[in-house]
């Protein structure tokens, strides 16, 4: 019986032109990163299930997701659905680590959820967190860190935040009953994926007083509230402490002339319960793509509530969604069509043995070669290199070894040029001075 090849549903295979322009976003991630002081760790897939399920993790929402299964031992396992509490874990293993503690992680997380356009079950995530700093700094680091990044991209974005200490100060005030605030902030963390009237629904399925609902709703519909409104509105301790932050981090977006990047939604929840203080969104500022490209916040209460020791561990984290990135500049022109990250293709006629020797001369010198193995006709192997979008093919046959001179092809320009053998890596840097 023949087996059918298909991909398992949420997952994708990667062919070497979209994952050119994957590494491309990658490295770039990676080099903004180590440039602001934060350094690599990598942590496990394979996670426990206790872990991953605490109570100071996710929360309910994501438990539905986890993929979980069980080892020859019995052992309840699972697979990461995120690399923030995998990092908090690292923190609590580790206490010789010198806090703070700055590090970025990119790797493959899973999610079994419903798959739909930008929604995977197995994806890419490139988290950037710090382990120790309580300061709104911290924040205002993170959002500068954004616009580095979007700015090399050539991506326009805006930065959506807020505090969870202002909104859950600001629900209590309107009197929702605590047990039921967590599950309030759930809903409203939708109301730009399903709308208003679905939230509405959702929050009415918690069976609230009428009064209630319609004072949420109230609140969303007044688009001229700022942090003096609910200052002056909402007599709360929660509420003044989520202002003082959103000030401190305003007054430093401020000094570094970034505060116009930015846009402050009190309704502005992130769903996971982890988070303890500030939440932010990035979105594209024309819109092209409508969810968040992306996102993170505070979370104070991980790391000490795994560790159980009494102390608070400051930490604040941001997650950027490698997979939307992409789509984000797919659909920008000069990222279409690039070229080969391939230098070279050498096409043999009969010097096979001599073409390999002129392969691994031009890597020690710091190109990327290919070379053809077929045996195939020149026309053929032409038309293979102009597809695969390789820039240069030299051409090496019996009588380019006897006289010494190879030809060289440029196939965007179309010009051929004959060049020395024996002096062949100055000879192309003469064309090609950037390598």
């Amino acid at each position: 019986m023949s087996i059918k090849l298909v991909n398992l549903k949420g997952t994708k295979d990667y062919l070497p032109e979209e994952q050119y322009l994957r590494n491309k976003i990658r490295f770039t991630l990676e080099e903004v990163f180590k440039s602001y002081g934060f350094r690599p760790l990598e942590t496990p897939i394979l996670c426990f299930m206790d872990v991953l399920s605490s109570k100071y993790a996710g929360g309910a929402e994501i438990l539905k997701e986890i993929y979980q299964l069980s080892d020859q031992g019995q052992r309840e396992l699972a697979l990461r659905y995120d690399l923030t509490v995998p990092f908090a874990r690292v923190i609590g293993m580790n206490p010789q680590l010198r806090l703070p503690f700055k590090r970025y992680e990119i790797g493959k997380v899973f999610r079994d959820g419903p798959v739909k356009t930008g929604r995977m079950r197995e994806f890419m995530q490139c988290d950037v967190d710090i382990a120790g700093a309580s300061s709104m700094m911290a924040e205002a680091e993170f959002i500068l860190m954004v616009l580095d990044i979007f700015d090399k991209f050539g991506l326009d974005v805006y930065v959506s935040y807020n505090n969870r200490k202002l909104l859950s100060g600001i629900l209590q005030c309107l009197q929702i009953p605590d047990p039921k605030i967590n599950n309030v902030i759930l809903s409203l963390d939708k109301l730009e994926k399903i709308g208003p009237e679905g939230v509405r629904q959702e929050i009415e399925a918690l069976q609230l007083q009428d009064d209630m609902i319609e004072r949420i709703f109230n609140l969303y519909d007044n688009k001229q509230i700022d942090l003096d409104y609910f200052s002056d509105n909402f007599p709360n301790s929660l509420v003044k402490e989520g202002i003082n932050e959103l000030k401190e981090l305003n007054e430093y977006l401020l000094e570094v002339d970034a505060l116009d990047k930015t846009r402050f939604n009190p309704f502005l929840a992130r769903g996971l319960d982890i988070y303890t203080g500030t939440v932010f969104e990035v979105f594209l500022t024309d819109g092209a793509i409508s969810s968040s490209i992306a996102a993170g916040g505070r979370y104070d209460k991980i790391i000490g509530g795994f560790l159980d020791d009494g102390k608070e561990y400051p930490a604040v984290g941001i997650s950027f969604g490698l997979d939307v990135i992409y789509n984000a500049l797919s659909m920008k022109k000069e990222f279409k069509n690039n070229r080969s990250e391939i230098d070279f293709y050498i096409i043999p006629l009969g010097t096979n043995k001599e073409s390999l020797r002129l392969a691994s001369l031009l890597r020690k010198n710091g190109w990327s070669v290919d070379i053809d193995m077929t045996g195939r006709r020149l026309k053929k192997s032409l038309d293979y290199a102009n597809k695969e979008k390789i820039p240069y093919v030299i051409i090496y046959g019996e009588d380019e070894l006897k006289s010494g001179i190879i030809k060289f092809k440029d196939m965007e320009k179309g010009e051929e040029k004959s060049l020395s053998l024996q002096d062949i890596p100055q000879e192309l840097k003469r064309f090609l001075p950037k390598n």
